[in-house]
């Protein structure tokens, strides 16, 4: 009897499988997440049962040796990658259409290949003369780097035994297929199942898969949420496509921190590390403005300081307009309403547009004093000293709150020559005393903005 064809529906965000459509997945309880797809009913083939059984081991017999790691030549992914390429791990870059994955990855291919290691790039996007006139802006490539255009994971798998590459990369994860699954490349069941098979040959031949995806409007890597639990580390690639400068951001690291960001700049030759972001995101930083302020927030282990612009006016509507762009948007309606009743500042009646200068997405609670005093500095329209920076985290109370590694924070303001300080009262005893600075604790907001712009 000829095999017939059936509907069946998958969560995108776990890889939940049911015969039915469902408004919320009973697997991770997410709504509106079931896609339909058509799979061929197959006979599972029932061959030799394995027999042999695997025994369990204690910790005392596993050996403990650190990860092989190996350089990218890139300092900057190294550090959102912990330090190197970890041996038989895989990789997953997530980001926008157009901000640089392939050129990221085109660009360590060849710093591996100087290192004389093997590297096996798979597209299933581009062709080899695209390929090729992309890598011609980088520079001049070695042997070691191997080309193929291929998306059958049959022929790929046996193309890297016969190979041994030790990095594979594959350009991406959605045009790949798995002919013992029914489905079109890009479904949930296609990435699914393409994954697992490079997971094993992975962990299998020891050999480091970069894999390549693309993101949904959501800015999620499109395809199951399985996908990101199935690999090792989980990459975000962010930014404008229409501005210079990329942030590589690490979500999921099983072999190092996952706070870790890295900076590039996009030239005509490839992507270029910045290494200080710093120096880059407070330049032309306008001079005399009100509603402009220096924080510090830390990433990782590397303080940033990034510039806080507010602008706060009379609204024309019924009701007023909020904006943040690099910040949370409810953290900021949260502030205005800690200064309106904390300092009875009428900011009910204005429009408020916050934004991070250089294009980047800031959430760490520190940047709260900046904020604040950026909003107040447009609103009563008087500039804050060039040479001041703060942090801290503001609380319901219109309290001060401390933060973490303020001694870290004030030496990079220091470093780059601010003379005066705001943080954290508490956090003084912490910081010591540091020359050439003024420290200024405070307590609450309206300290902070008595000192500042009294």
């Amino acid at each position: 009897m000829a095999k017939t064809k059936a509907a069946v529906f998958f969560c995108q965000s776990c890889g939940f499988e049911s015969t039915k459509w469902m408004g919320q997945c009973p697997g991770c309880k997410e709504w509106n997440t079931f896609v339909e797809e058509i799979v061929d009913k197959k006979t599972i083939s029932k061959g030799k049962v394995n027999t042999t059984v695997t025994k369990p081991q204690t910790l005392s017999s596993i050996a403990t040796d650190e990860e092989k790691r190996t350089s990218s030549g890139m300092p900057e992914l190294d550090r959102v990658l912990g330090g190197g390429i970890v041996t038989g791990s895989m990789v997953l870059v997530g980001g926008d259409p157009g901000i640089g994955k392939s050129t990221l990855l085109l660009q360590v291919c060849k710093n591996l290949a100087d290192q004389h290691v093997s590297v096996l790039y798979i597209s299933g996007e581009e062709s080899l003369h695209q390929i090729k006139m992309r890598a011609k802006r980088i520079g001049e490539f070695t042997e070691d780097l191997k080309l193929l255009c291929e998306t059958n994971l049959a022929d790929i798998r046996a193309v890297i035994d016969r190979e041994k590459p030790r990095v594979v990369i594959i350009d991406s994860i959605q045009t790949m297929y798995n002919e013992e699954v029914s489905s079109a490349p890009g479904s949930v069941s296609q990435v699914r199942e393409s994954t697992a098979v490079l997971m094993q040959i992975a962990k299998g031949m020891g050999i480091t898969i970069f894999i390549v995806g693309h993101v949904t409007k959501e800015g999620t890597v499109a395809g199951p949420r399985i996908l990101e639990h199935m690999v090792d580390t989980v990459l975000y690639f962010e930014g404008d496509r229409y501005n210079t400068y990329r942030i590589l951001r690490g979500v999921k690291n099983r072999f190092g921190s996952t706070n870790e960001i890295g900076v590039f700049e996009m030239r005509g030759d490839g992507l270029c590390e910045v290494e200080n972001p710093s120096e880059y995101l407070l330049s032309g930083k306008p001079e005399d403005a009100s509603g402009s302020v220096v924080a510090c927030l830390m990433e990782g282990s590397r303080p940033i300081l990034i510039e806080i612009q507010a602008l706060v006016c009379r609204t024309s509507f019924g009701i007023p307009r909020r904006t943040a762009a690099g910040c949370d948007a409810n953290r900021v309606n949260l502030l205005m309403a800690v200064l309106e009743k904390r300092l009875n500042l009428k900011l009910g009646e204005c429009d408020a547009y916050v934004n991070i200068a250089g294009g980047i997405r800031m959430n760490e609670p520190a940047i709260d004093l900046g904020i604040v005093l950026a909003l107040v500095s447009s609103y009563k329209n008087r500039p804050i000293d060039e040479y001041t920076i703060c942090f801290g985290e503001v609380g319901l109370s219109g309290e001060v709150r401390a933060v973490s590694t303020p001694s870290q924070r004030v030496a990079e303001a220091k470093k780059l020559g601010f003379t005066t300080i705001v943080l954290p009262k508490v956090c003084l005893d912490t910081v010591g005393k540091a020359e050439g600075v003024h420290l200024v604790g405070v307590a609450n907001v309206r300290e902070a903005i008595d000192t500042i712009l009294s």
